[in-house]
């Protein structure tokens, strides 16, 4: 035999080997990921709910109770089935609750949380305020629980409606880590990654692949399913810029540093009408997506959209002015001029200075729009916000305008009597410079988590412009999506205190929300 039949053989066998240990290590290393499971591991019906109204031989505990005929049991076991720790801050949700827990077609009556005895540590956390909460009558919110690896929960639900055997959804998205559903063979076994068919399966091509001692061909190691490669450009939104730039660095390193893609905001609306009037369809090199903080001009036809988030806006004031809530009434009557010293409004004895935003920024139209009912800001009377221009009136209010977020703030922060507006995050400590704070609106505080039952007018929808529509294949799309739907990405947009909308909140949020 030969040196290249030798050779063959050899690689043969070692690759055959490789293959056959390969599903059992993989699944001892898939458990090293943060990895939480669920599972119904019980669905029975236990009253009048067999087909034509018959009653159910099993149980028939509720036979008297009509409003009862038609209930079930289920049993939903919420596990670690990996072999690192989740902690309370590894569950993505801006909110208190961690994981969403939906019965369609079902209402629920009633729950309990049954814990075994080395886990009893945990209804702590079930009994605090945000503990297991019903939002909607087949809708279950699930706090966010710390899981050691093996730990385990299990939530007993009575409903009514519904058939037995109907769909239980729990959704969620888990910090560099997968919510996934398991199947229970037995009760509580704990779940391989892959199968014992599958196993044996391998093991047999293995064997097979060792007796033929063929050696496959190498070939580079492709880019993630969900990557493509290429330029791209990200221009627009000043307040969404530090989204982008974190999003563009998260998907670089998914992608293997493939991509190229650069930030470039100079405001919503000059980015927009920079790729209208550009022409360049979507599919060209290098790509280019504008973000703008609430929808394109209605001429600009030839522009696709998607909605990425709610972002949230806040008025600031210097620490001097001392007010910490304003009507919406009353900020109308300060940027119409009518209010020109915070006295007027219970304040200290300071003339207001308005700073601004260029006319091209996605904040100041959000402003118009949500807050003034559509009445625009006075015309500036400062190029510095201290002084007035010789070519402007001596009455009325002081207002400059800036090109971008960080500068109203650092304005608004050193200019006694200022008043100015943000993107929340960039308003929010540690980012915000000393010697300002936020304003509350009618009393309402700008939280994300609770966009959902309104109230806080200051607020837009962050929308994501191509022109034309970009091909699938497209590093424009693949972003878009990266952005939307992958938890990665919208774990980015919460922590910079925006609602994705690619969450069940933001879904409802985004899709009324005009």
């Amino acid at each position: 035999m030969g040196w290249l039949e030798i050779a063959f053989t050899a690689a043969g066998l070692l690759i055959g080997v490789v293959s056959i240990v390969t599903p059992f290590v993989a699944d001892r290393r898939a458990r090293r990921s943060r990895r939480v499971g669920f599972r119904k591991q019980m669905d029975i019906a236990i009253g009048h709910n067999g087909p034509g109204g018959d009653g159910d031989p099993r149980l028939g505990l509720f036979t008297d109770l009509p409003e009862m005929r038609d209930a079930t049991l289920v049993l939903l076991r919420i596990e670690n089935d990996g072999s690192r720790h989740v902690d309370t801050d590894d569950y993505i949700d801006a909110s208190p609750y961690g994981l969403t827990a939906e019965f369609p077609g079902r209402s629920i009556q009633a729950l309990d949380v049954t814990l075994p005895d080395e886990h009893t540590n945990l209804m702590s956390y079930f009994e605090q305020r945000s503990g297991l909460r019903i939002v909607a009558p087949s809708t279950l919110r699930i706090p966010k629980v710390p899981l050691k690896p093996g730990a385990y929960y299990k939530i007993l639900v009575l409903l009514t409606g519904g058939h037995e055997g109907d769909e239980v959804l729990v959704t969620g998205d888990i910090k560099d880590g997968t919510l996934h559903e398991n199947h229970s063979l037995t009760p509580d076994e704990k779940p391989p990654v892959f199968s014992v068919r599958a196993r044996w399966t391998t093991v047999t091509l293995g064997v097979a692949l060792i007796a033929a001692a063929t050696l496959p061909l190498l070939t580079p190691s492709p880019l993630p399913d969900d990557c493509e490669s290429g330029r791209l450009r990200l221009t627009g939104s000043t307040a969404f810029a530090p989204v982008l730039k974190e999003l563009a660095e998260k998907y670089r390193a998914h992608c293997g540093d493939e991509p190229r893609i650069t930030v470039a905001a100079r405001g919503s609306r000059t980015g927009v009408r920079e790729l209208a009037l550009s022409g360049a369809e979507s599919g060209a090199e290098p790509g280019v997506i504008a973000f703008s903080d609430g929808p394109r001009p209605a001429s600009y036809t030839r522009l696709s959209e998607s909605r990425i988030a709610v972002s949230l806006f806040t008025l600031v004031a210097h620490d001097g002015v001392r007010l910490t809530d304003l009507s919406t009434a009353d900020v109308r009557r300060v940027y119409r001029g009518d209010v020109t010293n915070w006295s007027q409004l219970g304040g200290p004895d300071l003339p207001v200075v308005l700073v601004s935003r260029t006319s091209g920024s996605g904040t100041r139209s959000a402003l118009t729009a949500r807050v003034l009912a559509g009445a625009d800001e006075p015309p500036a009377s400062s190029d510095d916000c201290v002084n007035r221009t010789a070519r402007t009136s001596r009455g009325g209010v002081l207002r400059c305008e800036l090109d971008s977020t960080e500068q109203v703030l650092d304005t608004v922060a050193h200019t006694p009597g200022a008043l100015g507006y943000s993107e929340l995050r960039a308003a929010s400590p540690p980012d915000a410079p000393k010697g300002l704070h936020r304003l509350t609106l009618d009393g309402h505080t700008p939280n994300p988590d609770r966009l959902d039952a309104g109230g806080y007018p200051y607020r837009e929808i962050e929308y994501a412009y191509t022109y034309g529509r970009p091909p699938a294949d497209s590093l424009a799309s693949s972003f878009l999506s990266y952005a939307v739907d992958n938890g990665t990405g919208k774990g980015v947009v919460a922590t910079h205190g925006h609602l994705p909308c690619g969450t069940p909140v933001g879904l409802r949020v985004c899709g009324r929300d005009d």
